[in-house]
Parts: structure tokens; C-alpha cells; sequence
């Protein structure tokens, strides 16, 4: 009889905890989905803008270069300056936004770039090019390495490659969407006496100057105050965050300082380099890739978008997969060594159709690489450290967006071709790839320093 109650205690045992197992699966669900509908959406829109400003002047070049006088090389030092002064506030803009918080610093980011990107439509020559352009890459310093810290405070470590990924959808969509309106703006030409480049600088700036507003209203500060969560959904979100803390300052903990000179946060920073380099040194020349052969400024526009359909598509898929697998490096390198390959085939190739395959697979490997490689600096590093790794990072990437369009630039002046800076980037995709795979070798770093 004993042995019987025994039993049935037992048994009520493990169906309680299975109940618990399956009531904690059940609230996970529910508020990694209600977190995930609530703030990637609006994050998502805040993103696809911030790419849009940035990178419309591939479309306005089609008239822009020509009105204000300025070469292949000037246009692309020119656009690449918006990165090297990225790069040079990106640290100072992120040691602000502790200070101020990362929903207010992001609210003056947006505002100011919206300002100086619609003042980009008064540029009259090279030097005021050069000037608007730094002045918009010291606007926009620190949003991005902004909002990735400001997830990895929402979303749990086996979450953030998915949402990383959604978010990283907007850098192609910025050019897919973006560019077949950018095109139609053009078509305003004349309208009050301005060029259709001029109306699409100031259109396009409008939706940043109001978004603004919306994330001061919108965005909250953390789980905690966020009044659209419940109580028990903000408990089981700040416990296992505050968990995976604990769990990572347990390995080893890092200053922000440390974080900066931690030799894989530095290969890490050199991978980027490279793969800003790639997205940015095609993305901004790719309108007059197509241009060349022969059609309007619709149709170039059009065509330009076909390759960041694969980008959408590699973003999405890597970084779900990415996150099923369980698996980082490899989701990183293998696409990288596709965008090398395919880079070299868009330099070989002479018919628009093959290219534009090409480019397409350029794409899909450039960006699909970005969710899984955004996860890896989190792996090793806590609190304020991943703030400051993903700054470091940030930073040496925007190089990446500088050297990129000058280098295709001076190339073509050079030449009259685009090839020998595909082949440059091809080139550096492969080391990048080969950074990443070497990774592994770091795995005992920590043990080793003791």
C-alpha cells in the first residue's frame, strides 16, 4: 500500500513538473511574441529609413553627378565619407547614449539625420557634397550599435539571430523598395524649379524627422516599464536576462575597454570591414552598372532592385536557420565565400542578365551572413562590454562603407571599368570567411589566459 501511495505521489510529482515545463513554454511563447510584434516592426521601419537616407544617392547619381560636376572617384569618396565620420562619432555617440538612454539618444539621432539628409538636395559642386555627406554620417553615428544593444536588453540569446535578422532585412529593402521610389522622384523634375534628385533628398528625409517623435512616445525604456506587458511576462523576461547575465560574467568579465581590445572582438571588426565593404562598394555603383547598358532611369532603378530580393531572402533564411542549428560561424562564412565567388563572376560576365544572377548571389551572401555574425560578440561578452564590442565593431565597419565606393570609384576613373574593385572585394570576402572559420582555434582564449 505504501509502495502504491508512493507511486502516485511520484507520478503527481512528474505531472506537476511537467505542467510547469509546459506552463513556462506557454508564457515564453507569449511574451517573446508580444515583445517581438511590438518593438521589431517599429524598429524594423526606423531601420529601413536610416538605409534609405543613406543610401539614395546610388539613384540620384543617375542625374545628380552630371548637375553638380563631380567624377566616379569624387562621387564615391563622397559617398564614402558618410562613413568615415560614422566611424568617428560612433564611440562618442554611444558613451551619450548611456547617458541619456537609448530611446531619447535614438529620438535626436533620427531627428538630426532627417535635417541634414534633406539638406542634401542644396549640394552645388564636390565640396559641399563631401560636407553634407560627413555632416549626415555624424548625425546618424550610434544608431545602429543603439538599437542592437537595446535588443540584447528585450530578447534572450536564442532569439536574437531571428530578430537580428528581421531587422537586417532593412539595409536590402532600403535598396528594393527604396530604389523604384527613389527612381519615380526623379520624375518630379522641374516641379517648383527642382531637379528630380533635389525632391527625392527632401521627400525621403521627411519620414525620419517624424519618426522621431514616435520613438520618444513609443520606444520604452526596458521590459520593466513597458505598459503593454504583463507582470508575469516582464518577471520570466527580466529573470532570464538577468540569468544569461550571471551566466556570462561567471565565464569572464570584461570592461568596455577590454571588450575593444579583445583580440576576437578585433578579427570580428575586420570580418565587418568587409562586408560593409562589399554591401556599400556594390550598392552605391550597381544604378550605374546597369546604366551602362542602355536604359532610362525607371528602368535602372527597377532592374538595380532584382539583387536584393536574394538579400532579403538570405537574411531571412540564415538567420532562422542560424538559430534552429544552434550554429554561428559557419551561417557567417559560407555566405561570405559565395559573395566571393559571385563577385568574380559579376566581374567576368558582359550580359546584364548573368550579372544581375551574379549580383543577386552577392546579396544573398553579404547580408545573409549579418544576423548570425551580430550573435557572436553576445556569446562571450556581458553587459556594457557587448555595448562597447558592438561599437568597436560598428566603427571599423563604416571604414568598410568609406573604402568601399572610393575604391570602386577611383578603380573605374582608373580604368573605365568596374571589374578591378570587384575583384579588390571578392578578395577581401574570402578573408573574411577565413577569419571567421579561424575562430575556432580561439575557443580555449579564455581558458589559456586563465
Amino acid at each position: 500500500m505504501q509502495t502504491l501511495e508512493q507511486s502516485k505521489t511520484s507520478d503527481e510529482d512528474e505531472s506537476s513538473v511537467y505542467a510547469i515545463g509546459r506552463s513556462d513554454e506557454s508564457l515564453e511563447r507569449r511574451t517573446i511574441g508580444r515583445a517581438t510584434k511590438r518593438l521589431v516592426p517599429f524598429i524594423l521601419l526606423c531601420y529601413f529609413i536610416a538605409y534609405l537616407d543613406r543610401t539614395n544617392i546610388g539613384i540620384a547619381a543617375l542625374q545628380m553627378n552630371k548637375d553638380i560636376g563631380i567624377t566616379a572617384s569624387q562621387f564615391g569618396f563622397g559617398a564614402g565619407l558618410f562613413f568615415l565620420m560614422y566611424f568617428s562619432m560612433e564611440v562618442p555617440s554611444n558613451i551619450l547614449m548611456t547617458r541619456f538612454g537609448v530611446r531619447r539618444w535614438v529620438a535626436r539621432i533620427m531627428f538630426t539625420w532627417g535635417v541634414v539628409a534633406a539638406g542634401m538636395a542644396f549640394v552645388k559642386g564636390a565640396n559641399s557634397f563631401y560636407a553634407m555627406r560627413a555632416l549626415l554620417g555624424a548625425a546618424e553615428a550610434g544608431f545602429f550599435p543603439a538599437m542592437l544593444y537595446y535588443l540584447t536588453t528585450w530578447f534572450p540569446a536564442a532569439y536574437r539571430g531571428r530578430v537580428i535578422s528581421y531587422l537586417q532585412v532593412a539595409g536590402p529593402m532600403a535598396f528594393l523598395i527604396g530604389g523604384p521610389i527613389s527612381s519615380a522622384l526623379l520624375g518630379l523634375d522641374g516641379f517648383l524649379g527642382l531637379r528630380g534628385w533635389q525632391w527625392m533628398f527632401i521627400l525621403e528625409a521627411v519620414p525620419a524627422i517624424l519618426l522621431a517623435g514616435l520613438v520618444l512616445s513609443r520606444l520604452p525604456d526596458n521590459p520593466k516599464s513597458a505598459k503593454w506587458l504583463p507582470s508575469d511576462e516582464k518577471d520570466w523576461l527580466t529573470f532570464t536576462l538577468a540569468a544569461e547575465e550571471k551566466r556570462r560574467m561567471d565565464v569572464r568579465q570584461y570592461s568596455v575597454l577590454q571588450a575593444m581590445l579583445e583580440p576576437r572582438i578585433l578579427l570580428l571588426a575586420l570580418v565587418h570591414f568587409s562586408i560593409v565593404l562589399t554591401v556599400f562598394g556594390v550598392g552605391f555603383f550597381l544604378p550605374q552598372i546597369v546604366k551602362h547598358f542602355g536604359l532610362d532611369n525607371f528602368r535602372t532603378g527597377l532592374v538595380s532592385t532584382i539583387p536584393y530580393i536574394a538579400g532579403c531572402a538570405g537574411i531571412v533564411w540564415l538567420g532562422r536557420r542560424s538559430d534552429a542549428k544552434k550554429e554561428r560561424r559557419l551561417h557567417t562564412a559560407v555566405p561570405l565565400f559565395v559573395a566571393a565567388v559571385a563577385l568574380i563572376a559579376a566581374a567576368t560576365t558582359q550580359t546584364l542578365e548573368v550579372k544581375m544572377v551574379a549580383f543577386s548571389f552577392v546579396a544573398f551572401g553579404a547580408y545573409g551572413c549579418v544576423s548570425a555574425f551580430w550573435t557572436l560578440p553576445s556569446t562571450f561578452l556581458s553587459g556594457t562590454a557587448i555595448a562597447g564590442a558592438i561599437a568597436i565593431i560598428s566603427c571599423v565597419g563604416a571604414l568598410g562603407g568609406f573604402a568601399g565606393p572610393w575604391v570602386m570609384g577611383l578603380v573605374k576613373d582608373a580604368t573605365g571599368s568596374f571589374s578591378g574593385g570587384l575583384y579588390f572585394l571578392a578578395t577581401m570576402n574570402v578573408i573574411a570567411a577565413v577569419i571567421i572559420l579561424s575562430l575556432s582555434s580561439l575557443k580555449e582564449y579564455d581558458a589559456k589566459r586563465g
